[in-house]
């Protein structure tokens, strides 16, 4: 299994699958060139080509010309990575997760864990960003009342 494959679950729909994209695809379109996925994404070339190169991305197609040719799963995976990033997951995790996808199911337990990890870090960010509201919250009451 490559990277960019989604494992399905038992109702059958992928467990890596992003949420509805941002960009529509072209229906029935499988072959995007690197601006494309550019223009989909948001990401930029340098960001996509270093992807490749520290191993977040498996093999990218190539056109008979030596033109990467990105796939739906691609773009299906780089919305997943795009969302651990988000998460401030280290680029050093996600490339281990992207191993360990590689290796198979033998590792969900492993992957399980990193991404408990990341949830627990998230939560913990979310906590401290509710009480920054608040003081925010309070500093802008304050101000209201007081003209």
């Amino acid at each position: 299994m490559t990277v960019m494959q989604t494992e399905e679950n038992a109702s059958g729909t992928g467990i890596c699958a992003a949420p509805p994209r941002r960009h529509p695809r072209p229906d029935g379109q499988d072959r995007y060139t690197i601006s494309e996925v550019v223009a989909f994404t948001g990401l930029t070339a340098h960001t996509l080509r270093w992807y490749e190169r520290i191993g977040l991305m498996s093999h990218i197609d190539r056109s008979h010309t030596g033109q990467r040719r990105y796939s739906n799963r691609d773009l299906d995976w780089l919305d997943f990575v795009t969302k651990l990033r988000l998460t401030g997951m280290p680029v050093a995790d996600m490339v281990r997760y992207a191993e360990l996808v590689r290796e198979g199911e033998t590792t969900y337990a492993e992957r399980q864990a990193l991404l408990e990890s990341t949830r627990r870090d998230v939560l913990s960010r979310i906590a401290e960003l509710h009480d920054t509201l608040a003081v925010l919250d309070r500093k802008i009451s304050f101000y209201a009342t007081e003209r």
